[in-house]
């Protein structure tokens, strides 16, 4: 039985709380963390309608004193955000998963975060691990698995269009949803609007896969302007004003470049006839095209992964580890 702790009680926290409770035989929840006040007292029956006793709490050293062996932080995207909940996480032994975009591959925004935390870990005898649907597999994991049928691969090009409608006011306020051009514009220079978060995480699991040495990236953000009215319960975007973010991120080594990735995201796009879809390219020999259509949902997608995660990391060795040091991760089937 792995004991579990979830940090985070938002909409990535419930679903893996779910996943959770569809394991009893495998998994025993020990606590949930969260910092929203109004959820503090509250058990997870009141939270989600299951049967299950233990309460949401802010009170960081009653559940980590519970000796969870897994702790799954799902709150925030940057490391600076998450350091005061890794850290303890990790004095207190137990390995630790997240969500975290950044947490994917550390070294990509912090280098000098990721050889702190790498030490405590050690230190603790304990693994970090960053994972997620993007970055953790979808424009990552996923093609450096296809290069492995590959005798050459030269260049990676991948691109994910996606949804952002099931996604709260964080989500869309990083997206630019619900702005004028103008203010687009304004967020993108200022940086409060950032487009995805991840692509140098992606890059740098791609580069150290396939032994290049990433020397230039180069990025774009552009607004997504919608022709009609669309909505969701937390914007509403006006004709003419931006729906959506289109990222791109190009990589080169000496000269060339090795990986393109595209990531265009917008609510409701089947609004103005846009499918979604993961796609996946590797020219090399073989080329090797893979489409997935719709997209592989986000939300799932991610607490899913987290969760599949539990059972291998407990073998893994200490310190901050990314997909590629892991065992190849499947699906763990319910036990209720």
């Amino acid at each position: 039985m792995i004991r579990v702790a979830v940090w985070g009680a938002g909409m990535m926290g419930q679903g893996l709380l779910d996943y959770i409770l569809d394991r009893p035989r495998d998994i025993e929840l020990v606590g949930v963390i969260d910092r929203h006040p109004e959820k503090h007292g509250r058990n997870v029956r009141e939270l989600l309608g299951r049967d299950c006793d233990v309460e949401v709490t802010s009170d960081i050293d009653a559940v980590l004193g519970r000796k969870p062996d897994v702790v799954c932080i799902l709150t925030a995207s940057n490391l600076a955000e998450i350091s005061d909940q890794v850290e303890p996480t990790v004095r207190a032994g137990a390995n630790a998963i997240g969500i975290a975009e950044t947490l994917a591959f550390p070294w990509a925004s912090d280098a000098a975060w990721a050889k702190r935390f790498d030490a405590l870990a050690k230190e603790h005898g304990v693994s970090i691990l960053g994972t997620g649907i993007n970055p953790g597999f979808v424009l990552d994991a996923l093609p450096i698995a296809l290069s492995s049928v590959c005798l050459r691969v030269d260049r990676i090009e991948a691109s994910r269009v996606n949804d952002l409608s099931p996604f709260g006011p964080t989500v869309m306020a990083s997206q630019g949803v619900g702005t004028t051009v103008e203010e687009f514009e304004r967020g993108i220079a200022d940086g409060s609007i950032v487009g995805h978060i991840g692509f140098r995480e992606s890059i740098g699991l791609i580069g150290r896969a396939m032994g290049w040495e990433i020397d230039e990236i180069v990025e774009t953000r552009e607004p997504i302007i919608t022709g009609i009215e669309r909505s969701t319960p937390h914007v509403r975007v006006a004709p003419g004003d931006v729906c959506g973010c289109r990222h791109v991120a190009w990589a080169y080594s000496r000269g060339e470049l090795k990986i393109e990735l595209v990531h265009p995201q917008q609510i409701h796009p089947e609004a103005e006839g846009q499918d979604t879809g993961d796609y996946l390219k590797i020219i090399g020999d073989p080329n090797i095209s893979l489409s997935n259509q719709p997209e592989i949902p986000g939300g799932k997608g991610t607490y899913a992964s987290v969760g599949n995660y539990i059972p291998l990391i407990g073998g893994a060795k200490p310190g901050i580890l990314t997909v590629l040091d892991m065992p190849l991760p499947r699906f763990s089937s319910p036990s209720v």
